[in-house]
């Protein structure tokens, strides 16, 4: 073989080992792309996921709020009941006299 058919021989090989680099650096970047767009689509599923259980929970942590404050309105207004009861069986006639002289007095 001669210089020159070597010399061609050598360029052809250059040429085809940057042809087949170039190939492998574009699939390359292709599945890195194609990874990139996988990524986002999960990451946006996560996110959606995440709110939806954190809008969850905020219902259920209004719900239980709103229930717990029921209970207590309950439990206050049976006191209140209860103490109602408590103190207008212990008014004596002293005790009713004072107040009809504290309204009576109101209307002079």
């Amino acid at each position: 073989m001669s210089t020159q058919e070597k010399y061609v021989h050598s360029l052809k090989q250059i040429k085809e080992g940057e042809e087949k680099a170039w190939a492998e650096v574009q699939n390359f970047k292709k599945k890195v792309a194609e990874d990139i767009k996988s990524f986002q689509i999960d990451a946006d599923k996560a996110i959606a996921a995440a709110k939806a259980q954190g809008e969850k929970l905020v219902e259920t942590s209004i719900d239980q709020a709103r229930k717990n404050a029921e209970i207590e309105v309950k439990k206050i207004i049976e006191e209140a009941k209860t103490k109602s009861k408590t103190i207008s069986s212990q008014m004596d006639e002293k005790t009713i006299h004072g107040i009809l002289d504290i309204l009576l007095k109101g209307v002079e």
